[in-house]
């Protein structure tokens, strides 16, 4: 095979990559995660997101730290091997893989929850593979066709969560119609601020950490990225920021406007609900379009991420070199095409657990993102020793006190969750690890036996 047809091009910018972040994890945990995880933790949903934002920080920093002194890394499973050794770089690859197909066959599944809206006599799982189909032509195209419609995408759903703040303070603070103030009142009442204890505060957090999950596709652009060592760091701050305000903010005025005992038991977003509560002919209609952009945005980079860390696997000889081959516009068509029928397995399952799928899918999806932060975070701590001088480029100030505070929360969540989670969802994605560990083991004593052969 010529090595041009196995060369990815450098075509995004510092834009480009940080609405792909945004994308990639202002979604379907947002729009429609938002119910489950205020019926889990009630008000204090809004702690449980605020210690997910600053554990977001710590990791990601520490990514771009990795990233900026390993200049020829093509994703962060080159930053990992680099530190921890081969099995946690290929484990991190392959539960990351995972994450994005498995998630963004939860995400087509919401998206076509919300076609129901409108299209209430088509089945979920038909409207899945429409939505499948879209996203999956968009991937096909130019990175940089790929790269402009997923920044344009995230700029609309950023704008509309600016909008529904705006109009969610006013409904909060203003009286008008038949609509009353309720102000801070729904903060404290039907049960107080903690209602369900510490416990709903834990089993929130593998929402929470679900929800932010994909913030790290970052680490799979840096063979498509110019000037990686500036473009990353300038990324990872810009995007937190914005993360965590459109995390926090609109979780603090749904949960002051609408009671959190009553937000799961409307089949419709909670996002629709408020715009309902404006008063604007058709706001629902319009929020729910709005919503089902963003989906279709994690979806975009979704399907980027996994058919990258699928393509960077067959340019190493790990997986066939198939997977390796770019078409004339330089994408991975193959990985493209192979993660887009893993996709479909997604829809398949929801032909009978139907919109429960989302809800079977999202419990798995969090315990892998827990593993992919706790990977990247002690890889950073190695590889401040492999590499101690910080004396320049970008470094995190308060290593290691922030790494370590970060791996000590994560693994707290981990025990917290493995007790309150469905013994189910925790077997299966156990099970799924450990075919992923066995496979290495597989792998490696026949590449051992090939060489002594």
């Amino acid at each position: 095979m010529k090595k041009d047809n196995m060369s990815l091009q450098r075509t995004m910018t510092s834009r480009h990559i940080m609405m792909m972040a945004l994308g990639g994890s202002i979604g379907a945990g947002l729009f429609k995660g938002s119910s489950s995880a205020i019926d889990m933790a009630g008000p204090s949903v809004i702690v449980a997101y605020l210690i997910g934002g600053i554990i977001l920080l710590f990791i990601m920093q520490g990514l771009a730290e990795m990233a900026v002194r390993n200049s020829k890394a093509r994703t962060f499973r080159d930053l990992i091997q680099s530190a921890l050794g081969h099995f946690p770089a290929y484990f991190l690859d392959w539960i990351y893989w995972k994450m994005w197909v498995l998630n963004i066959a939860a995400e087509a599944v919401v998206a076509a929850i919300f076609l129901q809206y409108w299209l209430p006599h088509y089945p979920i799982w038909m409207l899945a593979l429409v939505v499948s189909a879209i996203v999956t032509i968009i991937n096909l195209l130019s990175v940089k066709i790929f790269a402009e419609t997923e920044y344009w995408l995230a700029l609309i759903k950023i704008s509309v969560i600016m909008i529904f703040i705006l109009a969610g303070l006013l409904l909060l603070f203003v009286t008008f119609g038949h609509h009353s103030a309720p102000g801070f009142s729904n903060l404290s009442s039907h049960g107080g601020f903690f209602p369900k204890g510490p416990g709903g505060l834990i089993t929130a957090m593998l929402v929470v950490i679900y929800s932010y999950g994909g913030t790290e596709i970052i680490g799979v652009t840096l063979a498509e990225t110019k000037d990686p060592e500036k473009v990353v760091p300038k990324a990872v701050r810009g995007t937190l920021t914005r993360i965590i305000a459109f995390y926090l903010f609109p979780f603090f005025i749904i949960v002051s406007l609408i009671p959190w005992n009553k937000v799961n038991s409307v089949q419709e977003s909670p996002f629709v609900s408020v715009f309902k509560m404006i008063g604007i002919p058709g706001a629902d209609h319009i929020m729910n379009a709005v919503i089902l952009l963003a989906i279709l945005s994690s979806m975009n980079s979704g399907l980027y991420g996994s058919s990258r860390v699928l393509y960077t696997q067959a340019v190493d000889g790990r997986v066939p070199q198939i997977f390796a081959k770019l078409s004339g516009k330089k994408v991975p068509v193959y990985s493209i095409l192979m993660c887009t029928s893993s996709l479909n397995a997604g829809v398949l399952i929801s032909l009978f657990a139907g919109s429960k799928t989302f809800e079977y899918l999202m419990g798995s999806l969090g315990y892998t993102v827990l593993f992919i932060w706790l990977i990247i975070a002690f890889a950073h701590l190695k590889s401040r020793k492999l590499q101690p001088d910080v004396s320049s480029g970008y470094h995190v100030k308060w290593f290691p006190y922030t790494t370590w505070l970060a791996i000590i929360t994560l693994i707290s969540i981990l025990i917290g969750v493995i007790f309150t989670t469905s013994a189910v969802i925790t077997s299966i994605t156990l099970g799924i690890y450990l075919f992923i560990s066995l496979t290495y083991i597989v792998r490696t004593r026949f590449v051992h036996a090939a060489m002594e052969s």
